[in-house]
């Protein structure tokens, strides 16, 4: 039998590969910061790419960017009047993704907000078509109640590490409760169609109705 390994190298050749840019970046990230896995992959970042066009979003909210890989690859398929605000709090990777951005035919769609995110959020008006989330997970479950409050109906929210490697099944530490907890709270409430993707760290889609 095929190791998971082995399937997910499969599934990525059979993925319609992202720009040159996102392979030097990639490159660069796991060359230059000490957590490059916080990185959304090849498969996730083709996958969310593909979410901003069959929602044919138009403004897009992402929480929590890093090196800004996902933030490009959903930047790529927005439309020329799209926008994508990305907030994130690490001066040091915002540096990574402002040199990659500015190389980028899409740079005039994407706008940083540096600084906490509940902050930034606060200040945030809707409505989005989509928000990702992939952040401190700590505060994933406020995340999500200001993302409830900013997506519009028929809108769709994106949580990224919903598995947590697996540890959701018998959570110890608190990140990792919280994020259980998240996933209880998310699969009970009304307002939302959802899916959880075991897909790289699991993936939560919720449809907002």
């Amino acid at each position: 039998m095929a190791s998971f390994e082995q399937i997910e190298d499969y599934a990525e050749r059979h993925t319609r590969a992202l720009s040159d840019l996102h392979a030097r970046l990639w490159e660069e990230t796991h060359q230059k910061t000490d957590s490059p896995g916080m990185m959304v992959g090849p498969i996730e970042g083709a996958l969310l790419k593909l979410l901003v066009r069959l929602t044919a979003a138009k403004r897009v909210l992402e929480i929590g960017m890093f090196t800004g890989y996902s933030a490009l690859a959903m930047a790529e398929a927005l439309p020329e009047d799209g926008q994508l605000i990305t907030c994130d709090v690490n001066p040091e990777t915002t540096a990574i993704a402002r040199r990659y951005f500015a190389e980028s035919a899409h740079t005039h769609k994407i706008e940083i907000k540096l600084g906490p995110a509940r902050e930034t959020l606060k200040a945030l008006k809707g409505p989005f078509d989509l928000c990702f989330i992939d952040a401190d997970k700590g505060s994933y479950s406020d995340y999500y109640d200001r993302a409830i409050e900013l997506v519009r109906p028929g809108g769709l929210i994106v949580l990224d590490n919903m598995l947590r490697s697996g540890r959701v099944l018998s959570p110890r530490d608190q990140d990792t409760r919280t994020v259980a907890a998240l996933n209880d709270r998310i699969q009970k409430d009304q307002r939302v169609e959802n899916v959880l993707l075991p897909i790289r760290d699991g993936v939560m889609l919720a449809y907002r109705r």
